[in-house]
């Protein structure tokens, strides 16, 4: 699959929870949801587990990204994502690159 951009350079068509929702996997959903509740201590249930990716305009995106300030904010901008701002990197992108690396590299090879 392609990769397909959140707005903070996270590979959506990564991500279990997009994949499952794409391809209406069951058993995937199932399996997302046992390794977040171990990695992220929270009581994940395969009907948490639906994503139509961060631009998705009909709601449906995984915890976190539904309520994403840097989501919000390249919606709000009309930027395809972060790295297409002309304020990039803000403060907001710059602290969660430090975390995740991945997602600014993305954004640099766009």
């Amino acid at each position: 699959m392609e990769k397909i951009l959140a707005a903070c350079g996270l590979d959506c068509s990564k991500c279990g929870a997009f994949i499952a929702s794409k391809t209406n996997d069951d058993a995937l959903r199932q399996s997302v949801a046992n390794e977040w509740a171990k990695l992220f201590n929270f009581a994940f249930t395969p009907e948490m587990i639906n994503c139509h990716g961060c631009f998705a305009t009909d709601g449906v995106q995984i915890g976190h990204c539904a309520e994403c300030e840097m989501r919000k904010c390249a919606i709000g901008k009309g930027a395809a994502n972060c790295g297409a701002c002309a304020e990039y990197p803000c403060k907001t992108v710059s602290s969660f690159h430090e975390m995740c690396p991945e997602a600014a590299e993305n954004l640099r090879m766009k």
